[in-house]
This record gives C-alpha cells, structure tokens and sequence, in this order.
C-alpha cells in the first residue's frame, strides 16, 4: 500500500486565535471502527495554554504528529496533521466529539475520553537481527505482473471484489497476458486470537478459500503487512510477529508479500531499516512456500535499492505515493534513471503501480505511463477496475510488445539517451542484441522530431525497426528516425 509515514514524533506550539475555547488539555483516546467492524485507537496528547496548544496526534498508523493551522470556529478546536489528516474537536461535557477526514477514507466519528498519557506510549523495541546478506530466493526473474487494490479501492475493497477482479482478469486477456499476481492490499487485517494467529476481518472471511480461489483460476496470491505494530490504515502489522506471520500467509497459500513501513517508524531508526526488514526476509525464507518479496519503503535517506535485496527483497519503492495526474506520474517515472544499477533479475526498482484506466489523465498519457514504465523493467501492476475497462485501457495494458520489453529476460533497466527541452529518449537493452527506444514529449503540444540513430542510442544502422505502439515496421532511413509525438505522448521503437 501506500501511504508509508515517516515515524517522526513531534509536538509543536500553534496559535488558535483568540476566541474562548473550552478547556482540552488531557490525554484523549478515541475508538474509531473501520470497515471490517475492526476497532482501532486514536489519542490526542493536548495542552491548552490561554490560546495555544501544545499538542500532538498519535495515529498508530503514522506515529505521533503535530497539530498544523489550528483555530477554533463556533468554539470547536479544527486543525490538521501531516498527510492530509483534517480533525475537528467538540467538547460534549467530559467527552470530545472527534471526526477525522482524510483523502481516502470516509469520514469517521468518535466520542473520545481522558485517559493517561501512558497510553500513548510507542510499542517496544524488539531485538533486531545481526544484519547479513540474505540469499535470493529465485523468484521475479523478470518484474511482477499483477493487479492491487489500494489505486482503485483503498478501503472499500472485500472478498466479493477481488473474485470479481480474478475473474476479469481472466476474462479479458490480461492473465495471458502476463497479469498473475492479484493482491490484496491494507485493511484486510483482523485481530489476533489468543495463540497471536492474526485472522482476517470481515470483509474477508475466509482468506484461505479465496488464495485457493484464485489458484484454480491460474493467478498468484498477494497480501499486504507492515513491520509495524499497526499499518499506514491503521490495521494490525506483523511487529515481533514475523514468524508466526509468513507461516499463517504460507498456509493460506500466499505467493506474493507487500511489506510497507509505516509505523515501524516511531519504533526504529532510519538506519535500523535493514534489519527490521530483514527479519521478514528470514521468516519469508522459513515459512515452507515461495514469497516474492515487496518492500514499499521510500522514505528519503533510506537507500532501500542498496539494501533491498540483501534483506531478501525482490522489489522496492524509489519513490513516494503515485497519483493518477500527468504531473505526478511524469514526476516519479523520469526520475527513475538514477537506481538502473540496482535492477536486475530477482530485483527490480518499484515506481509504484499503475495508474492506467482510473480516469485522471488521458489515454495518450496513460499510453505514456505503460511506456515509461516498461522501459523501466519496472512491476507492471494495475491498479484499476478491471471489471469495467474501456477498449483503450484494455489494449494499452494487453499490448504484448510493450510487456515484452519490460520482461525481457536480460533484466536490463532503460536510462535517459537524450533530453532536449520537453523531449526526452529513453532507452533499454533486450537481450536478443535489439533495444527498445522511447521518444518522449513532455510538452503541452505536438512536436515534430528528427534524431539521428545515434540519438537514439544505435552505434549502427538498424536493420530493422518496428513501432510498438503502431504494430508496423518502418522503412529505416539512413538519416535516422522523423515523426511527430502527441503532447504527452510517446513513440516506442525497437531495433537491431
């Protein structure tokens, strides 16, 4: 999933203006449900000092955040914390009237009470691992193929959805296509019996039948955890449960781990990162069933792509959260030339999933987007309503020799040939001796271009050269290669 919160604790000093409040200073906890009937903390750690507070928000999701842009309006204190969490306090007698909106989730509704601050406290430390080079497991010879939750459903997503998901997946051709993997990402997460068993909640009832739903079907399982106590929604995490943990995702046949940090922050230090990661790593390498490993862990400094692999990482985030518009997407996928060195067979660099299909840029953009990455030998997993795609959507995530590109087995990430104003050339070596060419237009307009073979990254001539996206060869021009790329568009060319 997303959403990976640095586990910074802060408090901070905010001015409220000078309107009479009532008086919050206090431990405040509140009990959020969510859906799934699962029930989750909340505290608010105030302090109220004429018309400041001091004050600060532990969401065991993100750790401890300050109070931003606080003010009271009709006597009730309003405020935000970081990651686009708004809150409103509204004092009824001894209670506070809690309601938190955040850009994913619906709006929730708490009565909270004063409780010790002791609670507040973060959980304990457990022994870290000696670190050491963990060996590959064998597994995302080439990037993973698959489908995730979180893009399109987030929170909303159950049982029922993902059949109709595999289903779709099967149906429409992107199975065959390559699309194996479906994962389930955050807030499937239960509670955890007496043993420590962690079960589902119940948005999904049965976790095993579903994995072996899917495996008759041809796909792989995906679930999604967190080295935290509680995940970036808030859900229980695998912290000090690892073992137990990979061996219940291996009995309920999974094939596929999303491992994101989250909370793990306010417990460990940035330099720690390795190591906690690692003692999934080890119980992933115990558990009695092949797992692809996916560290969703971006957070600056990290320098999870050096790392990653040794911890027995398969795939990493080198980026924070993807969103479905041009800039953000154009933002993280041209920035991706620095990790090339660090892909490979067994190990890729992660730019996040795909955006394609869910509506916020346009299906020459989108065209754009499938490119960029596939030429990044990055994971193609979609992240759209697979049960209601356009025929656009459809053919630009089916097309077989884009997907080619990005599996080809040398493993070899694309980089940046050329960058000329808006346009750029990306280029990536296939194994067959050939290289795949992307001619990208950054622009707002049309533009016309002529590049040489050498611009384009050819030390020769090609004998030959194809359009991937016009599913035609060319006539090869001595001069080198003349065409015109749509604003945000992109030609795709491979030759030898």
């Amino acid at each position: 999933m997303k959403r990976s919160l640095p586990g910074i604790c802060l408090a901070a000093w905010v001015a409220l203006g000078a309107a009479p409040a009532p008086e919050m200073t206090g431990t405040w906890k509140a009990d959020l449900v969510r859906r799934g009937d699962v029930h989750l903390p909340l505290y608010l750690v105030l302090r109220q000092s004429g018309d400041r507070l001091e004050g600060r928000v532990f969401a065991p999701a993100g750790g401890e955040l300050p109070l931003r842009k606080a003010h009271f309006e009709d006597g009730d204190a309003v405020f935000d914390t970081q990651f686009g969490m708004n809150y409103r306090l509204h004092a009824e007698g001894p209670l506070l009237r809690v309601t938190v909106r955040y850009e994913w989730r619906p709006t929730e509704v708490a009565m909270a009470v004063r409780v010790a601050e002791t609670e507040t406290a973060p959980p304990a430390r457990i022994p870290l691992p000696e670190v050491r080079n963990l060996p590959e497991n064998g597994l995302a010879r080439t990037p993973p193929m698959g489908w995730n939750s979180w893009n399109r459903f987030g929170e909303a997503v159950d049982d029922a959805t993902v059949r109709e998901i595999a289903d779709a997946l099967v149906n429409s051709g992107m199975a065959a296509a390559g699309y194996t993997y479906v994962c389930i990402d955050d807030t499937w997460e239960g509670d955890r019996d007496a043993d420590g068993r962690l079960h589902p909640n119940g948005k999904f009832p049965d976790l095993k039948a579903l994995g072996d739903y899917l495996h008759r079907r041809g796909l792989k399982f995906g679930l999604y955890s967190s080295p935290g106590v509680q995940t970036c929604a808030g859900y229980a995490g695998s912290h000090g449960r690892e073992e137990q943990d990979a061996r219940t995702f291996a009995d309920w046949g999974v094939d596929y781990l999303k491992y994101d940090w989250c909370s793990a922050g306010c417990t460990y230090r940035l330099d720690e990162r390795r190591a906690v990661c690692q003692r999934m790593g080890e119980a992933l390498a115990r558990c009695g069933r092949p797992v692809v490993f996916s560290l969703s862990e971006s957070t600056p400094g990290s320098e999870v792509w050096i790392w990653g692999p040794l911890a027995g990482a398969n795939l990493w985030r080198t980026t924070s959260d993807i969103h479905d518009n041009w800039t953000e997407m154009s933002a993280i996928g041209f920035n991706q030339d620095q990790f090339a060195r660090s892909a490979g067979p067994g190990h890729w660099n992660d730019p996040d999933m795909l955006e394609v299909g869910n509506g916020g840029m346009t299906d020459t953009e989108y065209r754009t987007h499938f490119s960029l990455w596939c030429l990044l030998a990055a994971p193609l997993i979609a992240g759209n309503d697979l049960r209601q795609m356009s025929t656009a959507t459809l053919s630009t995530l089916t097309n077989r020799e884009l997907i080619a590109v990005d599996q080809d087995p040398l493993g070899q990430q694309g980089t940046r040939q050329l960058q000329r104003g808006s346009l750029e050339v990306w280029c990536k070596p296939l194994q067959d001796g050939s290289r795949a060419v992307g001619i990208f237009n950054r622009s707002s307009e049309t533009i016309p271009i002529a590049l040489s073979w050498e611009e384009l990254g050819f030390s020769r001539l090609p004998a030959a050269v194809r359009d991937l996206w016009a599913g035609r060869n060319l006539a090869v021009e001595p001069t080198g290669f003349r065409g015109r790329v749509p604003a945000h568009g992109v030609v795709v060319l491979r030759g030898a």
